[in-house]
């Protein structure tokens, strides 16, 4: 057998439609906390404080708060701590986060029109993923075997078949002639896996006040994603062998949401004020494409289209001001990320009454019912303060928390009869604990200018799995379980934004 063999271009060929599964898709769900140096300092909690650009994409109302127009721009250099180096992966890069504009109109005494228009990077994927760990009476090759032995799959047009099954099923572990394939436990295992890529937000917003004390905003958004990684899957097997797993993934696309709050000023002439804000799902289309080499199995790859619509969010929010000195932020968000919809392209179909072809989705029930048992719904909770000793010079504090979106339960199921394990190049995943993220800040303003300065810490911890556990076998002691290792993802950033008000 060839070392580097093409597989069958029937596996290849075989499934026009195509869906995304669970775990991949839950990267490209959920914000980083990034946009101005003020609202990074603040934690994010100015969802009712409002007054700050960012508050674009959380809550548009807030930008009914400005009372002149202003252009801000922001970038930052981050990095990761505690990596190894790997590949041509970077363990920092420089990031250009935010560019955006504010036109303020006074339409009556008390009242003013917005228009704003705000770019901003909502996620960045640069990072690395390191994780070894010791196996016993286990491997990846055993997954397979599992899979075939117990007819998750008979035959490789099967949607239960991935291309990590067809890859084994090209080694020398399976006899054609008795359809059998045979496996080797491993007694170790390491994975090292770059990431890199961002989710840019490019946001429309119309907001403006009713005198002074109802504050509304609407937000369009589109969403540009870029992501990519490459990573290397290593087990050493029990017979002193050795097999190498290159897996190499991008995902590119675009993706429409609404977002749309409200700020109240409930009491008076009482700078308190209440916010409450909703975003719409973001309708992605997407497209996904890799390469993946397994040594003595050949490499293959796949290029398809898919649709994922991600859950509502919904957000309530405080915010006061004493005198000129002080301001206090809170910020409460939820979001069930169990409710995201994965999609099945079914392809084009033509409106004779348009004169159009329209892309035609559904939903993949199998991913879906995955998808509610591996993620749940997370909540964000954000404070933060604002001091200024001087009316020229303010100093900030701040505190976002984000809860556990992955389920501790929740598991990569190989026996999904869906396109989303059909296509499947990697066996790992992580379910990822909460995040914990510290910011501070600093911010200086004269005649219209202003420069902040925010720095923020962001830790985060995740269970990495190499492979599932699959229990199809009457014999326990046969059962395929993995190792399990924990990793860290932790990021610094120090952030810098220009802003002028007019």
């Amino acid at each position: 057998m060839k070392k580097y063999m093409l597989a069958a271009a029937a596996f290849m060929a075989v499934m026009p439609m195509a869906a995304q599964e669970t775990y991949e898709n839950a990267k490209l769900m959920g914000d980083d906390l990034n946009g101005t140096a003020r609202y990074v300092g603040m934690g994010g909690a100015m969802e009712a404080l409002g007054a700050d650009i960012s508050t674009i994409s959380t809550n548009p109302a807030g930008l009914g708060l400005f009372r002149h127009s202003m252009v801000a721009g922001s970038a930052s250099v981050k990095f990761q701590s505690g990596a190894p180096s790997y590949a041509n992966g970077s363990k920092s890069h420089v990031s250009f986060d935010q560019l955006g504009f504010v036109y303020s109109m006074r339409t009556r005494p008390n009242s003013w029109l917005n228009l704003a228009v705000n770019y901003h990077k909502s996620k960045d994927f640069n990072y690395i993923l390191a994780a070894t760990n010791g196996l016993q009476n286990a491997s990846q090759n055993k997954q397979t075997f599992d899979k075939l032995n117990n007819k998750v799959f008979t035959k490789s047009t099967d949607l239960t078949y991935s291309q990590i099954d067809a890859l084994y099923m090209n080694t020398s572990l399976y006899d054609k002639t008795t359809n059998t394939l045979t496996y080797l436990n491993a007694t170790d295992f390491q994975m090292n896996r770059e990431h890199e890529g961002y989710i840019s937000n490019f946001d429309f917003s119309i907001n403006g006040n009713i005198h002074d004390r109802v504050f509304l905003g609407i937000t369009f958004g589109v969403k540009d994603v870029r992501y990519k990684h490459n990573g290397l899957y290593t087990e050493l097997l029990a017979n002193d062998g050795v097999v190498d797993v290159s897996d190499n993934r991008e995902i590119t696309g675009t993706g429409f949401g609404i977002k749309a709050g409200v700020i109240v000023r409930p009491v008076g002439d009482s700078p308190f004020r209440i916010g409450a804000y909703v975003h719409t799902p973001t309708w992605y289309s997407l497209t996904t494409s890799n390469t993946t080499t397994m040594t003595e199995g050949g490499r293959m790859g796949e290029t398809y289209d898919f649709s994922l619509y991600t859950p509502w969010k919904f957000g309530f929010s405080l915010g006061h001001t004493i005198g000129k000195n002080l301001a206090l932020g809170a910020t409460y968000e939820y979001t069930d990320y169990s409710s995201a919809d994965t999609r099945i392209n079914d392809g084009a179909f033509y409106d004779r009454y348009y004169d159009r072809f329209y892309e035609r989705t559904r939903r993949d029930a199998e991913m879906n019912d995955n998808t509610k048992k591996s993620l749940k719904g997370a909540s964000t909770i954000k404070v933060g303060a604002e001091y200024k000793p001087l009316p020229e010079l303010a100093l900030r504090v701040g505190y976002n928390y984000v809860s556990p979106k992955y389920k501790e339960s929740g598991y990569k199921d190989p026996t999904l009869y869906s396109p989303g394990t059909y296509y499947t190049s990697a066996t790992d995943y992580t379910n990822w604990k909460g995040t914990n993220r510290i910011t501070f800040g600093v911010g200086y303003q004269k005649k219209g200018f202003n420069i902040d300065l925010a720095y923020q810490y962001a830790t985060q911890k995740g269970e990495f799995c190499p492979f599932s556990t699959y229990n199809g076998d009457a014999d326990p002691d046969l059962n395929n379980v993995p190792s399990v290792s924990t990793v860290k993802d932790n990021r610094h950033q120090l952030l810098l934004t220009f802003g002028y008000h007019f």
